[in-house]
C-alpha cells in the first residue's frame, strides 16, 4: 500500500512541480542573467513570490518522495 501512495504522491507533485515552473515568468533566475533581462533587480511580490516558494517546496517534497520511495521498496 506504501509503495502505491509513494507513486501516486510522485505523480501530483511532477505535475504540480511542472506547472509551477512553467508559470513563473520568463527570464526569472539564472537563465535571465545570459539573456540580458532588464528586471534582473527587482524584488518578486505577490504571485511570483508564491510561485518561487512553491516550486522550493514541491521541489523539496519531490526529492524527499523519492528518495523514500527508492529506500522503502
Amino acid at each position: 500500500m506504501l509503495p502505491f501512495f509513494l507513486e501516486t504522491a510522485q505523480i501530483i507533485l511532477s505535475v504540480l512541480l511542472i506547472a509551477a515552473v512553467l508559470l513563473q515568468q520568463k527570464g526569472v533566475g539564472l537563465g535571465g542573467a545570459f539573456g540580458g533581462s532588464s528586471n534582473i533587480y527587482s524584488a518578486k511580490r505577490g504571485l511570483d513570490k508564491m510561485l518561487f516558494r512553491a516550486t522550493i517546496v514541491l521541489s523539496i517534497l519531490f526529492l524527499a518522495d523519492s528518495l523514500l520511495a527508492v529506500l522503502i521498496v
